[in-house]
């Protein structure tokens, strides 16, 4: 159960949707000052102060009480015994830990963040889905409340800094009749945001209402010395000025973007008072649109998968088995992340193609059949079901037959998603990528171009091959670049931080990998994102301390020895705390090692589940054999070996492109040599 919580408003707590019933006020206090704490702890005697004036006798046990019951409504499938994961308790107190975009406040201003950064064209969107999150005041029940009160006042101002921001970007984009408006309402409330004035009078004059303008402006200065006892500032001043001088500086934009924004608002106009409302047109529209939203960045992606199914269900609602299976397959989206984003979702989109396929006559277009058969393996990715690689097989075969370019990309995506069915098959993605590339590149398929090339740079480097790797990585920034692609950016940044791991720089792939942590906030892709950096920082540390080993170990003394004059460095120090995400199972046994806890360590290494079949397959089976190294289980030795074997020639989870743990045959040479030792594990090298 997903659990999001609102403090845009009245504080709230809902799944799926539904409210959760949070008991009293002072359980919605506890839970509210424990979001503004951002995922620390909070001590429970700050909470006593924090919720009673002069605390009653009890006061701790009452608290604790609130606590248990929060626990109950958040976490209600919870054994009575198993820790809590959403609200923990840690040392002196509690801590709230939800995932990043689990809060609205979080993510209000990672979207304000982000539309800072992208061009005016994606961060008006990006701007209205934040304004959007807002239901009223921040933390409306407790603007008494000292806890709250900063934090309050500094999400207030955000919100006032993101209605300008809208509007700048409205008046960048050619739209000043779409920002008046807002600013009305904006300014009757605010009244001395000098900004906001300068904004309006701006959007009125490139109206052509200079008249209307100049009032506004005289309606600021009146406001201004009223309310302030002030003048205008000089930007004020100067504005007016160059209005009444009829500045040619305050036209409006002329170039593309404007153009295209007003072409965009007038076609979008005409269509939906030309086309009917209930009209199948209209729907198929609707997912082209949905579909080009995927690509254009994290809020446009986020807002993509949103409405993908209200749409599947929409066509279901025709009973036409050949609508569903167009407004499904229309959603050929390139995607080259084989975790899903949102797996229930994937589930339910799954499901509806399998529908579609059932009800579809036997004389079904074969074009939809293949697209459906590409959706099923996209959305399948990481299964050990049979269903996806057979779904992948028989698309790339309708594709072929075709002889449809676009067709046999989107096939070949879904076999690139299936192609993880056990380690080493680094050479047959390497295939599949090629094969993209010179298809995309020969048809102008450029979304499928890109995709090529990341594959290819995964390949090659799984292959240690960072020359070929590196002109991949140079060719993605330049489609992404020239076709305004934001998000294959990620992909990039991450890649020229693993070069530096890989190259032994743990310094700087340490900046590097925070750094491109940063630009994954609000991109709109937490199937890639949740413990992706805390996984990094594990794989660097154990490879830095593999090379220190083997720096200082002479290999002289035997299974289990290192040279005298050389020293452990160590366990690897890791903060399970941070969002893990998938990867805790492989980060909780280093945990408990470096804490002393070897029989803990080895017990979790042996609960570990059998890492998905995806690009950190390798990765984690190599963390699974350090660990076993470290605590001398043979069992989980000859298992990692026999996983491992078929990646003998690789870079141990470079095939990600993020994250690499060295060359696949150190870590087997490591195994073998303590599996000849049976009475003693040898450390890595």
């Amino acid at each position: 159960m997903r659990v999001a919580f609102g403090v845009l408003g009245p504080t709230v707590a809902e799944s799926d949707g539904r409210a959760l019933a949070l008991k009293g006020p002072r359980h919605r206090a506890v839970l509210a000052r424990l979001v503004v704490a951002r995922r620390r702890v909070v001590p429970v005697t700050h909470l006593v102060g924090d919720l009673w004036t002069d605390p009653p006798p009890g006061a701790v046990g009452a608290v604790q009480t609130f606590v248990a019951a929060l626990r109950r409504v958040l976490e209600p499938d919870r054994p009575s015994r198993a820790p809590a994961r959403l609200l923990v308790t840690d040392g002196p107190g509690y801590a709230l830990r939800p995932e990043p975009d689990a809060v609205d406040a979080w993510c209000f201003e990672t979207a304000v963040g982000a539309a800072a950064r992208l061009p005016a064209t994606q961060a008006l969107p990006r701007l209205e889905e934040a304004l959007a999150l807002w239901r009223g005041p921040a933390y409306a029940e407790f603007e008494e409340e000292d806890w709250a009160r900063g934090e309050r006042s500094r999400l207030a101002e955000l919100r006032l800094q993101a209605v300008e921001q809208r509007a700048r970007t409205q008046l960048d984009l050619g739209l000043a009749a779409e920002a008046v408006p807002d600013l009305d309402v904006h300014l009757a409330a605010h009244p001395w945001r000098e900004d906001a004035w300068r904004l309006l009078a701006l959007a009125l004059y490139r109206q052509d209402r200079q008249g209307d303008a100049l009032g506004v402006l005289r309606r600021a200065r009146a406001v201004l010395a009223d309310q302030l006892g002030v003048d205008p500032g000089p930007r004020l001043r100067r504005l007016e000025a160059d209005i009444l001088a009829q500045d040619p500086g305050l036209d409006p934009p002329a170039g593309p973007t404007a153009t295209a924004a007003r072409l965009w608002t007038r076609t979008a106009a005409a269509y939906d008072r030309t086309v009917a409302a209930g009209a199948r047109a209209r729907l198929e529209t609707t997912v082209s649109l949905i579909r080009n939203l995927a690509v254009t960045g994290g809020g446009g992606l986020a807002a993509a998968r949103q409405h993908r199914m209200e749409a599947i269900a929409a066509a279901e609602e025709f009973s036409e088995p050949d609508l569903t299976a167009r407004v499904i397959g229309a959603y050929d989206v390139p995607a080259i992340w084989t975790r899903s984003d949102d797996p229930e979702l994937a589930r339910r989109i799954v499901e509806a193609a399998e529908r579609a396929l059932t009800a579809s006559p036997g004389d079904a277009h074969e074009a939809a059949r293949c697209r459906l058969l590409a959706t099923i393996a996209l959305e399948t990715r990481g299964s050990r079901a049979p269903r996806g690689p057979q779904a992948a097989r028989e698309a790339v075969e309708i594709a072929r037959r075709l002889d449809d370019p676009a067709l046999l990309a989107f096939a070949l995506n879904g076999a690139f998603m299936q192609s993880f069915t056990r380690a080493g098959l680094a050479p047959r993605r390497d295939e599949i990528g090629a094969e993209l590339v010179e298809l995309a590149a020969r048809h102008d398929l450029v979304t499928y171009e890109v995709l090529g090339h990341l594959i290819r740079l995964q390949a090659r480097g799984a292959l240690a091959d960072f020359a070929a790797a590196d002109r991949h990585a140079a060719a993605v920034d330049r489609l992404a670049e020239r076709h305004e692609l934001p998000l294959a950016g990620v992909f990039t940044q991450w890649y020229r931080a693993l070069r530096l791991a890989a190259s032994g720089q743990p310094a700087g792939a340490e900046t590097a990998y925070r750094d491109a942590a940063a630009r994954l906030d609000g991109a709109g892709m937490p199937g890639l994102e949740r413990g992706l950096l805390p996984l990094a920082l594990l794989c660097l540390r154990v490879q830095h301390r593999r090379r220190t080993w083997s720096d200082t170990d002479s290999g002289d003394t035997g299974p289990g020895g290192s040279d005298p004059g050389g020293s452990d460095p160590g366990p690897v120090e890791i903060d399970l705390g941070a969002d893990w995400g998938p990867y805790r199972p492989w980060a909780t046994p280093f945990a408990l090692l470096a804490s002393g806890r070897r029989a803990e360590a080895r017990a979790a290494l042996r609960a570990l589940p059998e890492p998905p079949r995806d690009l950190m397959y390798e990765a984690c089976c190599c963390l699974e054999a350090v660990v076993a190294l470290e605590v001398g289980d043979r069992d989980v030795l000859e298992r990692a070996r026999t996983r491992l074997l078929p990646a003998a020639g690789e870079l141990a989870g470079a095939g990600s492109g993020l994250i690499t743990l060295g060359p696949v045959e150190d870590h087997l040479a490591d195994i073998t040599t303590a599996l000849r030792a049976p009475t003693s594990p040898v450390p890595p090298r």
